[in-house]
């Protein structure tokens, strides 16, 4: 079993910076990717950034402020997102697919508003 715990989110004003944290624990062995998704109201989820064997990807509006990083030791993946504009609000998920299966955390609020 996997267990994911975010921490992080929380309110900003626009221009602001906050940094989400997902540590995985448990049966973790065999990481194939580990990133980060959000879901705003009435819209679907979609990936932010994710880390695979390929590299990192990010969706193009974020590209140039966000910043998806790992501690392998540590089992973490890391979202440093600068420049927060009110769009960026939503409740920010993180992910890791292991050995096939995928897993996501419980779900953090980032509300970006003035």
């Amino acid at each position: 079993q996997v267990q994911l715990v975010e921490s992080g989110g929380g309110l900003v004003q626009p221009g602001g910076s906050l940094r989400l944290s997902c540590a995985a624990s448990g049966s973790i062995s065999g990481i194939n990717a580990m990133g980060w998704y959000r879901q705003a109201p009435g819209k679907q989820r979609e990936m932010v950034a994710q880390i695979t064997s390929g590299g990192t990807n990010y969706v193009d509006s974020v590209k140039g402020r966000f910043t998806i990083s790992r501690d392998i030791a540590k089992n973490t993946v890391y979202l440093q997102m600068n420049s927060l504009k009110p769009e960026d609000t939503a409740v920010y998920y993180c992910y890791f697919r292991i050995i096939g299966v995928g897993y996501w955390g419980q779900g953090t609020q980032v509300t970006v508003s003035s």
